[in-house]
């Protein structure tokens, strides 16, 4: 006890009570440093064994440094020293981590990349020209649920946008190729031959679009803000319709003021779908749309109702002189009046 009482005059104690020793007094550090517990740095896990190097040297640090150090007896000052060092380190290690998962993923998508290319677009391809070509009544024996499969693979292995656009462009292609066969179509033929392909691309498309109904919901409707079948559908307006849509007004017009010139079911079949693909393409041909689809022509106005009956009289008439005859009227009820 009197070794103790002469060592601790040495020792002088701040307001904090760290307790200063000088260099000269290796009894008072011995004492301190048998009498301190150290605690231990709080750290993950170190390779090679620097966890047990670190704390080895943390224990001895106390005798083996140069000139006066300060030894807090409440949390350890030296010890979150050594715990910031050693936690610096960890970072490195996770950084590297993060490179080796960054590379594999690219690879990964490389390869995914690489297999849409080899394995499923192909099929979807081929798929995709037979159901163009096809006509209406024709039977073409395609796998309609292994098509649905190569898309929602496509679609899960984060290429939609890859499929969407190979999807557009193919059709695109397409559509040219009806485009140019039209151009070459004489105009007594070309009011049926541009009702043909309107048919054939809106029935193909009755196929196509549920097939691809995975990628329509979770990529085109969800992200884009758009429907598949609309997108197709203007692809047709775009690159067909639009092209020959002069060429192809005067003759509908001219059809329509001769009877019988061309199938009614023809001319309602055309009409009808330049109106669904351009409503405003009705305006060219006011007259001529209305006698297929309601309510183009502005509503009825009563001080007019004379004009309209005049205008059906000439109707009548037109289709009397044209070989058009109101029938037998001789069994017909007379009137009162007479």
């Amino acid at each position: 006890m009197e070794a103790m009482e002469d060592d601790s005059l040495d020792i002088k104690d701040d307001h904090n009570h760290n307790y200063c020793a000088s260099s000269s007094s290796s009894k008072v550090r011995s004492y301190l440093s048998s009498q301190l517990s150290v605690p231990q740095p709080v750290c993950p896990a170190l390779p090679g064994g620097e966890a047990g190097s670190r704390r080895g040297k943390l224990r001895s640090g106390s005798s083996t440094a140069a000139g006066s150090k300060f030894v807090d007896s409440d949390s350890g000052s030296e010890s979150s020293e050594v715990s910031e060092t050693d936690c610096s380190a960890a970072p490195a290690a996770v950084e590297g981590k993060f490179t080796l998962d960054s590379t594999s993923k690219f690879l990964l998508n490389a390869m995914a990349v690489e297999d849409y290319r080899k394995n499923h677009w192909p099929n979807l391809e081929k798929a995709i020209d037979r159901l163009l070509i096809q006509n209406p009544t024709d039977h073409i024996s395609v796998s309609y649920a292994q098509i649905y499969s190569y898309v929602y693979k496509c679609v899960c292995q984060q290429h939609s946008e890859l499929l969407y656009n190979d999807l557009t462009s193919k059709i695109t292609s397409h559509l040219q190729q009806v485009s140019t066969q039209l151009q070459a179509s004489p105009p007594e033929n070309f009011i049926e031959t541009f009702n043909v392909a309107l048919t054939q691309y809106t029935a193909s498309l009755q196929c196509i679009v549920p097939v691809f109904m995975y990628l329509n919901k979770f990529y085109i409707e969800s992200k884009l803000n758009r429907d598949l079948r609309e997108d197709l559908m203007k692809l047709f307006a775009d690159h067909v319709a639009e092209k020959h849509v002069n060429t192809l007004m005067p003759l509908l017009i001219k059809a329509h003021s001769m009877p019988f010139e061309v199938q009614p079911s023809t001319m309602a079949s055309v009409v009808k779908g330049l109106y669904s693909l351009r409503p405003e393409w009705a305006h060219l041909a006011p007259a001529l749309f209305s006698g297929f689809i309601p309510q183009i022509n502005p509503p009825a106005v009563e001080s007019l109702l004379s004009d309209y009956a005049a205008h059906d009289q000439k109707l009548q008439m037109e289709l009397s002189m044209n070989g058009f005859p109101r029938g037998d009227q001789s069994r017909k009820r007379a009137s009162d009046d007479s």
